[in-house]
């Protein structure tokens, strides 16, 4: 009898242990980091309304930057946080570097605040600089 009390008290604590888990994934929203290449960030960001970072230092977007796109310098990590809760974590956040390395710190960084849908280009300033040559 008291075997069956316990396995009885085993598996509803299991039931719950389970169902918590369940119900406390189903709220959040899933975050997605998209890698994108020069073509799609011409064709999806350029000349479009769309929340476009550089995240490289002022020095190096005041020597050159994509257009339309601002700078949130991702070296001061604090600053860097403060000025994305200006954005909307609801609406796509593109980003970019100089090759990849440090948008992509950033892509990790804005998925961990709770953006939705950010999409990192991979080649970077140094693809797009290439690309108008």
């Amino acid at each position: 009898m008291v075997k069956k009390r316990r396995k009885n008290i085993s598996t509803i604590t299991v039931c719950i242990a389970l169902f918590l888990a369940v119900i406390s994934c189903t709220g959040q929203k899933q975050t997605s980091i998209k890698k994108v290449d020069l073509l799609t960030l011409k064709q999806d960001v350029i000349g479009k309304n769309v929340q476009f970072i550089d995240v490289r230092s002022p020095k190096e977007y005041n020597e050159g930057h994509i257009d339309d796109a601002i700078n949130m310098n991702i070296a001061e990590v604090d600053n860097f946080i403060k000025q994305t809760q200006q954005l909307d974590k609801n609406k796509p956040v593109y980003l970019y570097c100089y090759t990849g390395g440090r948008s992509g710190k950033a892509s990790k960084i804005l998925a961990k605040a709770g953006f939705t849908s950010i999409y990192d280009f991979t080649g970077g300033w140094k693809a797009w600089s290439k690309d108008l040559d």
